[in-house]
């Protein structure tokens, strides 16, 4: 137990060290190619009318996007200026050794505990890497280019949970703490959730709006984990507290891989399996559309969307959380590579790979990390720790796209 609560002290005390480095580089780097006084948005007339080699749908919008000169210092592309984000001159340069240790933090969180990495990898990109103030720039200028940034930045977010998902479900499919049937019923409704979805909103949401919703998505989080730490909540969960003491004991003693979850019924209405000796059984069609539901709104964010999966679980199927961290996974990961191929093949959505394979890095290593150290950690513990970072993170972002800025610090 000790372990556990040392490692998770550490990696918080990154997380927290990150923040504070990376709000300091993401204000910097959020200012290259659209530095200088305030001026008039009618002054930005003349447009790049060049690619500048970069291809695609972005190489398009380049084109289109006004260029720097006198009198026009915001929301234009300076073709002097080094090569940044996406290959744009004058676009911010994210530090790669803070994208390593941050997204470190999102693997171990999200494998944990099966939510938050997708909400953790965007507070990345959003804040800390400087992302959403570069995009804020073009809005009145080119809002093409702010809408292709917005969803860079939602594809991005979908690699690092996407990674986390796939390490995480081998894990815990190694430790026999996965029930397929519902895994696989809730990753067929989320298969037409996540590809609408993408299909619909690619290139039509600003970063504001964006931004915006990011933060109402984090309220639910801090709802949700909250109403799963009350009495009420528990009360209604005997089976699962019953199997989750069974498999700390079973944990304690070093034998938690003996034993795991069994199917017993497999059926179009019905799934009945065990974990450590307790039975459990939900409707496959049920699942499904709650998968197709969730994934709506998880695509829409580029978030994995474990924050409604882990409650849907626990509270509707009523699953021991030892269980449902690596279910969740798979039905992330699903969503996650129906988003991403929907985003970048389809709709010619772009990310930065020096920074995302950086990351991909860290969330690997954070994944690996996590399903190994989940049994030691209180449950409760974690969550109700969770409530209180979401509360602040929705604070921010909800204020910062619906009113214009934060009522929290950073302002």
């Amino acid at each position: 137990m000790k372990v556990g609560r040392h490692l998770f002290m550490f990696l918080l005390l990154v997380a927290f060290s990150v923040w504070v480095m990376g709000l300091q580089s993401g204000v910097v780097a959020s200012g290259k190619g659209t530095s200088g006084p305030s001026s008039p948005v009618a002054a930005c007339k003349v447009p790049v009318k060049s690619s500048l080699g970069l291809s695609g749908k972005l190489g398009r919008i380049i084109a289109q996007t006004p260029i720097c000169g006198p009198g026009c210092t915001q929301g234009c592309i300076d073709p002097s200026a080094p090569r940044g984000y996406l290959g744009l001159p004058g676009g911010p340069r994210p530090h790669l050794l803070i994208g390593l240790l941050w997204a470190l933090w999102v693997g171990w969180i999200f494998s944990t505990v099966g939510a938050f990495g997708g909400i953790m990898a965007g507070v990345g990109h959003i804040t800390i890497f400087g992302l959403a103030n570069y995009a804020k720039g073009f809005k009145k200028t080119n809002l093409a280019l702010n809408e292709f940034l917005t969803d860079s930045i939602r594809v991005s977010n979908m690699f690092l949970v996407g990674l986390s998902a796939l390490v995480s479900t081998a894990n815990y499919w190694r430790m026999k703490r996965i029930v397929a049937p519902l895994a696989v019923a809730m990753a067929i409704g989320a298969v037409g959730g996540a590809f609408g979805i993408a299909e619909l909103t690619a290139g039509k949401i600003s970063l504001r709006e964006y931004i915006g919703y990011f933060g109402l998505a984090v309220f639910l989080v801090a709802g949700f984990m909250f109403y799963g730490t009350t009495q009420r909540a528990l009360a209604k969960r005997k089976a699962a507290r019953e199997a989750a003491k069974r498999f700390e004991k079973a944990a304690r003693e070093g034998g938690e891989a003996a034993e795991g979850v069994k199917v017993l019924e497999l059926g179009l209405t019905r799934c009945r399996f065990t974990f450590y000796g307790v039975e459990f059984q939900f409707n496959p069609l049920v699942a499904a559309l709650g998968g197709f539901c969730i994934a709506i709104i998880a695509v829409f964010l580029g978030i994995g969307g474990g924050f409604l999966l882990v409650p849907f679980m626990t509270d509707v199927v009523k699953l021991p959380m030892f269980i449902v961290a690596g279910t969740s996974a798979f039905v992330v990961m699903i969503k996650m590579i129906i988003g991403i191929a929907t985003y970048m093949l389809i709709k010619g959505v772009r990310v930065w790979w020096p920074l995302i394979g950086t990351e991909l890095v860290g969330i690997f290593i954070g994944s690996m990390i996590g399903p190994r150290t989940q049994k030691y950690i209180p449950d409760i513990w974690l969550k109700r720790l969770f409530v209180l970072l979401a509360i602040y993170v929705g604070l921010r972002y909800t204020s910062k796209g619906f009113l214009g800025h934060s009522i929290v610090p950073p302002y």
